[in-house]
Parts: structure tokens; sequence; C-alpha cells
């Protein structure tokens, strides 16, 4: 799958898939989208639950998408900051060839060394990264993903609708709400009328949130 490397409004980069028309992250900000959305609505919210209980109980994290890799690392870095171990399970059905990976500044924005153990980890199998970070990938379409697990969070990162309307429909957020735990939840950067409209559908609680810079609303979605 061709893609182009791009220089976005915060300074980090995204691709642009060249044959769906898309972009895997913001133009107006990869970097500031993904912690917004991702780690401060979801990622966080989990965290907090956590501490409230008192459970040191690893989290369980799903995404849809793993794509660059950014919300992996973001999600990396934050698990190291709060001694909360974190079992991150994703997939993708494209994935991007881990040279085109290294292009990517965000290690070098991050401060870290990330990418390249994200991207070169096996597909199918259980990565132990670190203390606090175990990855599970999967090379599989999400209409065929089964698992075991059940997630405090789910970061619904997939193309856009116009892009890949069959990953917003009422029957997909049916399956993901499956998946989630009660208290759990499913964060987005879209928000049309239609995609809240399925994910409540699927029995999910809509919590509309200002989006990041450019960017009016987002959605999480609590079980």
């Amino acid at each position: 799958m061709t893609t182009q490397l791009v220089l976005t409004r915060d300074g980090s980069h995204t691709l642009h898939n060249e044959a769906l028309h898309v972009y895997y992250h913001s133009i107006n900000g990869a970097l500031q989208e993904s912690l917004h959305i991702f780690i401060n609505l979801g990622l966080k919210e989990a965290i907090r639950q956590r501490r409230e209980t008192n459970s040191e109980a690893p989290i369980y994290l799903f995404e849809m998408g793993f794509g660059t890799g950014l919300n992996a690392s973001l999600t990396w870095l934050e698990a190291e900051r709060n001694l909360l171990p974190v079992h991150y399970v994703t997939i993708d059905a494209f994935p991007i060839a881990p040279e085109q990976a290294l292009l990517l500044n965000y290690d070098g924005l991050l401060n870290t060394q990330q990418l390249s153990q994200l991207h070169h980890a096996p597909w199918g199998k259980t990565t132990e990264l670190s203390p606090y970070f175990r990855l599970e990938k999967h090379h599989i379409p999400l209409q065929d993903f089964e698992t075991s697990h059940q997630f405090d969070v789910i970061y619904y990162d997939a193309f856009a609708p116009r892009a890949q309307p069959e990953l917003w429909t009422e029957g997909i957020f049916q399956k993901l709400a499956g998946l989630l735990k009660v208290g759990g939840n499913l964060t987005t950067y879209c928000s049309k009328s239609y995609v809240q409209n399925n994910l409540k559908s699927a029995g999910l609680v809509i919590e509309k949130h200002p989006g990041p810079k450019y960017k009016r609303e987002v959605i999480r979605a609590v079980k």
C-alpha cells in the first residue's frame, strides 16, 4: 500500500494513504490529536479508575488500526509514567512496512527509541516490550478479529467513514461493545451524527468532548 510522508501543523508526521486518499492522523497535528483523543480521554480515564479502586491490575486496551504506531508509543510512555502495566492489543489489515515507520519523527519528538520495536514486534504473538507494556499485534480485518480479552479502553482509529464506511456501522460497534468491560470506554475522532447513533444503538453512552485544535468535538462512548 503506497503512502506518502506528510508534516502536520504541530511538527509531527502523518502518512497519506494514496489508494484510499486518507491521512493516518490529522494534518492539523498528528501528535496533539492522539494525545487528546486517545491518551487524555481514553487511557487516562482507565488509569483514574484504577487509582480510585487502588487496583494494580493491568489495563487491557484494544486499538483498531495500528497504523503508524503513534498511539501505541504514547500509551507505552504513559504506562511507564504511571508504573501501571498495559496489555495493548491492536489489529491492522494493511500494516505499513517497518522501513516506512522509521521515517516518522515520533521518536525524536518524544525522546524515545520505541518505533522500531513496535513495528518489528511479530504479528500474532504477545511481546513484552517493558515491565509495563505488552504488545499483541494481529494482521487481520476487524470483522474477523476474535479474542478472549475484555478491554478497559478501545481506541477507535479506523480510517474515515468516507474511505471505509463498513467500519462505522451499528454491527461493528455492537461487536466492540461486547469487548468492553462495564465502565470501559471507546474514544474516536469521528463525531458524525450517524456514528453517534450507531454507538448508542450498540448500548454505549455518548459523551461529547471538545476536540483538539481545529476540531470542534470528539466522542467518548462508555459502557
